[in-house]
């Protein structure tokens, strides 16, 4: 990895979000390590271990974390909606305030990307739609610390009456968050989970008030967006999204669904939240291998739209993240894979020190192995 001084100049340059000042751009992004504690999916210790190691970044947002039981979708991660697991979070908040960090809660519906083994009382998983995810797997458990991938669960479709009970789901997980001490709270919107579904015409054939037109299928979006501001602010809110304009053929993580119009759907669901007016948006690219990147006209639209703070992911080095933030299209840039494997990222980039290599094998359940045991940098 290259850096010269201009990299340094770039992510090393302090910036406002919302009511705090970051010291630098680099951030931790939302990353599934299903290392919660069972049973209960309670955030523990060993997670909050994790995350002060990684306190040098300018903020971090959590990994997904679901909002209430049918919004998991992977056994072991961490919930947001029992007593047991908001004082879980305050081990973790208490840990990275200890070493003067800021984290937000990522907050997460899967919708139907699911399993019935997952689901309160074996149900079915819920959707806009009664439409089967398919290129997916769900991760399931099969026993104690053992599970297996499946395929998702064909889900039931959420009446009107329901949807709008997911909405004030969304305000409670946030004043969940408020409880367990986080600083802000970003919205799960992208990689095909609910909101993606309720924001996509391939899974969104609703006939009521959140379906049809483009304005009603981001009525959702757009309800829990202001519901959650409400109760956090909306300088503590961020969103993700994931808008691909091509897709793989790699066998991989689910990356979301790509729209007829991405670039039309997603400038629209941007121009919602600078109504609201939250503090930052954050876009994940495509990272597969050579993913192409995201059309600078998009980039463009996206800069014009929103006035606050742009956050970028997807196989980011420096050199790339320092190009992105100088084109004026990026404020933060989000490092995935290189800050799991190197707890002191920002100190390795600042100084041109090597990377540890990444182990795919520990990446999703496990131990203190290839989670809190990556060694930091000793000149």
């Amino acid at each position: 990895m290259q850096v010269n001084e201009v990299t340094q100049s770039e992510l090393f340059k302090t910036t406002q979000l919302g009511p705090y000042t970051l010291k630098n751009r680099i951030v931790l992004p939302p990353l599934t390590r299903s290392r919660s504690s069972q049973p209960g999916n309670i955030a523990n210790d060993l997670m909050a271990t994790y995350y002060r190691q990684r306190s040098g970044a300018g903020f971090m947002v959590t990994e997904g974390t679901q909002i209430e039981p049918r919004g998991q979708g992977y056994a072991w991660t961490p919930g947001i909606h029992s007593p047991e697991q908001i004082q879980g979070w305050r081990k973790v908040t208490d840990a990275v305030h200890a070493e003067g960090g800021v984290i937000f809660a990522q907050l997460w519906h899967v919708g139907r990307v699911s399993h019935t083994s997952l689901q309160p009382g074996g149900e079915a998983p819920v959707a806009p739609s009664a439409i089967r995810a398919d290129n997916v797997k769900v991760f399931i458990e099969t026993g104690p610390g053992t599970g297996t991938l499946a395929d998702p669960s064909t889900p039931r479709a959420l009446s009107t009456k329901e949807v709008k009970e997911l909405v004030e789901l969304y305000a409670q997980a946030a004043r969940n968050a408020l409880d367990a001490g986080f600083d802000g709270v970003e919205l799960h919107c992208a990689n095909g989970y609910l909101v993606n579904q309720f924001i996509s015409a391939h899974t969104n054939q609703r006939d009521d008030e959140y379906g049809g037109s483009l304005q009603n299928r981001l009525r959702f979006l757009r309800e829990i967006t202001l519901a959650v501001a409400g109760v956090v602010g909306k300088e503590r809110v961020g969103v993700r999204f994931a808008p691909l304009f091509a897709t793989t053929d790699e066998d991989r993580v689910y990356l979301g669904l790509v729209e007829e119009d991405p670039h039309q759907t997603y400038i629209e669901a941007v121009k919602i939240l600078e109504e609201v007016g939250i503090a930052y948006l954050s876009l994940a690219e495509a990272d597969w291998e050579n993913a192409p990147e995201l059309p600078e006209t998009f980039r463009e639209a996206v800069r014009k739209t929103f006035s606050g703070k742009i956050l970028y992911a997807g196989k980011y080095t420096a050199e790339r993240g320092n190009r992105v933030i100088k084109a004026g299209w990026a404020d933060l840039i989000a490092f995935g894979r290189p800050f799991i494997a190197n707890p002191d990222l920002p100190a390795r980039i600042a100084n041109n020190w090597p990377l540890n290599p990444l182990d795919p094998s520990s990446m999703y359940g496990g131990t203190d192995k290839g989670y809190t045991d990556y060694p930091t940098y000793t000149p």
